[in-house]
């Protein structure tokens, strides 16, 4: 089989199915990993596919749904980043909501050794994770699971979430445009988080790199409803006006994390 033969089907598997795994191609097509890869690598030069660790999955636009299997191995350095700034801000006995993000575990795995914390959540990876430290109570919002992302939406979540206070609720999204403010792709999770949002004395955005000058399907809020914005990497200066101008609080994983106080109009 030719080359470009193999990336066809490679990109009409990704169409039926989402995403692909490197072991599965290089089994599938008798060929190396390596070789693989340097196909998925010359796709995702041409816009064809977002490459992740060991795999690639189809960016569908405003819909896309990624499996969390798939975002799990995605921009695993810059959430781990992010995990590690959101737990800064999270001191022992706060009450905190943690959506149902990839982010949100990386959040979560940070804060194991703090105590007498409350955790509100509607994601099972996060639950999963916190089950392993004692000294945090963990309360999972009831409601209808969503498989491929191990989250519990809909009413029941929205309702169970309502009957809570936190101090702060840590926010994801699949999209923020400096026009379109932040987005989701899935409605029933942006209502979620919107509750999530209504019930905390302060609402932090946590989003890597690749998710911004994006716009997904569900509006969520606009940039000010936030009170602080965590990313992984230094935003160019339109952005960095824009928090100012919000009066966000930028924090960035980078050496010049924050923005001085007396810049905020």
């Amino acid at each position: 089989m030719l080359a470009v033969e193999r990336r066809q089907e490679i990109f009409e598997l990704l169409q039926s199915f989402g995403s692909v795994t490197v072991s599965d191609l290089a089994l599938r097509f008798s060929v190396s990993e390596e070789t693989i890869r340097r196909d998925l690598s010359r796709m995702e030069r041409k816009g064809l596919l977002q490459k992740t660790y060991g795999g690639a999955f189809l960016d569908t636009g405003m819909h896309r749904e990624i499996p969390v299997t798939v975002r799990q191995h995605a921009a695993i350095e810059g959430k781990s980043v992010i995990g590690c700034l959101a737990a800064d801000l999270i001191h022992n006995g706060d009450t905190i909501f943690l959506d149902a993000s990839t982010t949100a575990v990386h959040i979560a795995e940070n804060i194991l050794e703090k105590s007498n914390l409350v955790v509100i959540t509607n994601a099972l990876p996060v639950a999963e994770t916190l089950a392993r430290a004692e000294h945090i109570k963990v309360i999972c919002a009831g409601g209808t699971l969503r498989p491929k992302a191990l989250s519990l939406v809909g009413k029941a979540a929205e309702g169970s979430i309502a009957s809570f206070f936190a101090d702060k609720a840590f926010i994801c999204c699949d999209g923020v445009h400096l026009h379109h403010g932040v987005t989701d792709s899935n409605e029933q999770e942006a209502e979620v988080r919107k509750q999530m949002m209504r019930q905390a004395l302060s609402s932090i955005l946590v989003c890597d790199a690749s998710k911004f000058d994006r716009t997904s399907f569900a509006k969520l809020a606009e940039l000010d409803a936030f009170d602080a914005v965590i990313t992984d990497q230094q935003r160019p200066p339109e952005w960095v006006e824009r928090f100012v101008q919000s009066e966000v609080e930028y924090i960035c994983g980078s050496s010049e994390k924050r923005i001085p106080e007396s810049t905020v109009v």
